[in-house]
Formats: structure tokens, C-alpha cells, sequence
């Protein structure tokens, strides 16, 4: 049975207008760093052009490796500005920082990774070299779901940032995560549907 991660692992769900507090174990990604504008960025394009069939390579090796098929995760990416303005009021893409990722099933086996990144040669990745295995642990954060362009989520970000996290007493940490649910090469503008997620930590603690 083809397992579906986005139904399997926690965190890939989430409400319109409703702000969740949800805590997720560690987990393992395909991850590929950079900076600068992604809807600019050849840095960005290379990522995802590498991220893609890595990834699929990787399910390809676990489906005749171990019988153990699996729908590719979405693509998700870190965000991360020396002034959190960035993503909202000022909404600069320039300032920010990135890392472009997709999830790695944990039952993945280096041998497997080491075919996956063979394969994703053979077939040009550009940004193979920059490709690392990561493990991302956020534990509690705030998340919900944002419907409509990219360019729109800065009013949902500073609402998040400004009263949903102090308003629960909390504070935040980490990175902005977005997981893309949708894929915008057939969706339109005004269906892309994406998680907002936010790590966060008690503001009393400091």
C-alpha cells in the first residue's frame, strides 16, 4: 500500500483562520540553503529543480529496495530575515534567507540516499552539490493555513506575530516554515493553499 506522508505525519493539516498549537517530533529533510527573492533567485529555481527529483529518486530506491512505496512529500521551505518586518509590513523577498527542503521518510537508508543522489545526477540537478540531509526538530509552534497568492500572507504573518503568539503568552523562536500544499504551476493564484507554521516558546521563559 502506497503510504501518503501528508496523511501519515503530523503537522500537515491545518484551518483557514484558525491559528493551532501543535507540537511535531523531529524529522528528517532534503534540504538546500540560499538568500534573496525565490521569485527571482536562479539560486531558488536550481533548488527546487534538484529537490524534485532527488526526492522522487529516493522513493523510487525505497520502493524497489524495500517494497515500501510513498506519495513525495510537498515542498516546504525555512524563512528566516534579520528583521521579521521583511514578511510583513515591509514584505522585502530581497532580505530574506531560505531553505528549501521536502521531507525523507525516516525509514530511508543512507545506502538509499546515496542512490537517490546518483539518480538526480543523471538527470542534471543543478544544486546537487549544495543537497544535504537535515533534521529538523521545531517541536511546539503555531501554524494555519493561508489561501490565496504568496505575495498576500503578510497580513496573516503579522497577525500571527503580532497577537496570536503574545496573546497565548508565547514568543517566538526558530524560522517561519511554509509547507505548499498546492502546487502553483496548476493552481490559481487565489487556491494556492499553503501552511504557515511558527515555532514558539514560552515568553516567560526568557
Amino acid at each position: 500500500m502506497k503510504v501518503d506522508l501528508k496523511r501519515e505525519l503530523s503537522g500537515y493539516a491545518a484551518r483557514r483562520d484558525v491559528f493551532d498549537d501543535v507540537v511535531l517530533p523531529p524529522r528528517r529533510y532534503a534540504v538546500i540553503d540560499g538568500s534573496g527573492d525565490p521569485n527571482t533567485s536562479a539560486d531558488y529555481r536550481d533548488a527546487l529543480a534538484t529537490l524534485f527529483p532527488f526526492s522522487f529518486a529516493v522513493k523510487f530506491a525505497s520502493k524497489r529496495g524495500l517494497g515500501r512505496d510513498y506519495v513525495v512529500g510537498p515542498l516546504e521551505a525555512l524563512w528566516w530575515a534579520d528583521d521579521f518586518t521583511a514578511f510583513t509590513s515591509a514584505r522585502d523577498p530581497s532580505a530574506w534567507s531560505w531553505r528549501a527542503m521536502m521531507v525523507v521518510p525516516d525509514w530511508i537508508r543512507d545506502d538509499q540516499l546515496d542512490l537517490a543522489t546518483t539518480a538526480a545526477l543523471e538527470k542534471d540537478a543543478p544544486a546537487i552539490d549544495r543537497l544535504r540531509i537535515d533534521t529538523l526538530d521545531e517541536g511546539r509552534c503555531i501554524q494555519t493555513l493561508h489561501v490565496g497568492p504568496y505575495d498576500d500572507e503578510g497580513p496573516v504573518l503579522a497577525h500571527l506575530h503580532d497577537h496570536v503568539i503574545p496573546g497565548k503568552g508565547l514568543r517566538m523562536r526558530g524560522h517561519h516554515h511554509e509547507i505548499y500544499l498546492s502546487d502553483p504551476r496548476r493552481a490559481a493564484p487565489e487556491k494556492l493553499r499553503t501552511i504557515l507554521r511558527q515555532p514558539v516558546t514560552d515568553a516567560a521563559g526568557g
